[in-house]
């Protein structure tokens, strides 16, 4: 039997992947996070073509990890809990179809639990509008040009980090604490 690590892959979009990439990579068990654009037609769109919102991408973000540190349940609550997943097409102030929220599923077992994770805040009523994340088949991902990546480590200054991106990950702080890296905290 062979005892390598295995990893799973979950691409996942909710607003702007600045934010995204800051909160999951400071996961225990996440392997990568790199920020993209995804679902879209346009084949290895630029920042400026997926910003006009012509291009049918969101701005998106591609995890590689192990399942065997975090689930794709855990991965998927952390999802739910650092956005708003019942505003079309939005996130705060950043608007456009490139900002939806999305889940892009990668193979039967993870559309079933987003679909019953979807499922189970709409019965619980956790959020008091309608949940209007998308949860469909991954296509395509492209990874963003380089100067996206790490933006929040890199620019922790910057007002945009300051009120958006720091929010977030207090928030993560707060309530996932456990399952944030050491050093992170």
């Amino acid at each position: 039997m062979n005892n390598e690590n295995v990893t799973e892959t979950a691409t996942f979009a909710s607003g702007c992947f600045w934010c995204t990439e800051a909160v999951f990579k400071r996961l225990k068990g996440i392997e990568s996070v790199l920020p993209g654009y995804a679902g879209g037609t346009v084949k290895n769109p630029s920042y400026d073509q997926v910003c006009t919102g012509n291009t049918g991408h969101t701005e998106s973000i591609q995890i590689k990890f192990d399942p065997k540190v975090i689930s794709f349940e855990k991965l998927l609550d952390i999802f739910w809990h650092t956005h708003d997943p019942t505003t079309p097409n939005r996130q705060g102030n950043d608007v456009g179809t490139q900002y939806r929220s999305a889940i892009f599923f990668h193979n039967e077992k993870q559309k079933e639990i987003a679909e019953k994770s979807k499922k189970g805040l709409e019965e619980k009523g956790v959020y008091k509008n309608p949940i209007v994340t998308e949860i469909t088949p991954f296509e395509n991902f492209y990874v963003a040009e380089d100067y996206h990546k790490d933006y929040y480590d890199n620019n922790q200054d910057a007002p945009y980090c300051s009120y958006v991106i720091d929010p977030k990950i207090q928030k993560l702080l707060q309530h996932y604490g456990a399952d944030v890296i050491e050093t992170y905290k």
